[in-house]
């Protein structure tokens, strides 16, 4: 083995199975958000039941983009193995369960789009809460 595939190995960190879980929850938080940033656009309907309803609103497009890009950034700096990836998760996650929670008590049926979004910010708040999650960020 030459010197040069010693240094790559010792140097290379590995990935623990908690950050790769993290990671896949977080691409699929980011795939809810592009497609509730579509359906702001009119892109993609609304579905109520068995009415579909396309209608355009800036205000959601600017903040369903901006959770797009705060949830691909999540993703790279977890998969970096970032320590402040762990304490951003925790934030937008839970900043996201709170407000998925609102939405769903005000609307007006009992199954809205924002539930698959609930149960994913769900997992991922939860997951962060692991010890091995944090042994893996080096937090605890």
């Amino acid at each position: 083995m030459t010197e040069a595939m010693t240094e790559t190995r010792t140097t290379t960190r590995s990935r623990p199975i908690g950050v790769i879980v993290l990671a896949a929850l977080a691409g699929i938080a980011l795939l809810l958000s592009i497609g509730h940033l579509l359906q702001a656009l009119g892109i993609l309907p609304y579905f109520i039941g068995r009415i579909e309803i396309r209608n355009f609103n800036i205000w959601y497009v600017l903040l369903w983009g901006l959770m797009v890009w705060v949830w691909a950034w999540a993703i790279q700096a977890i998969w970096n193995i970032d320590p402040a990836a762990w304490v951003f998760l925790m934030v937008v996650s839970g900043f996201n369960l709170l407000f998925d929670f609102f939405a769903m008590i005000g609307a007006s049926t009992t199954y809205t789009d924002l539930s698959a979004s609930f149960i994913v910010n769900g997992l991922i708040f939860a997951y962060t809460l692991l010890p091995g999650t944090k042994r893996a960020f080096a937090v605890e």
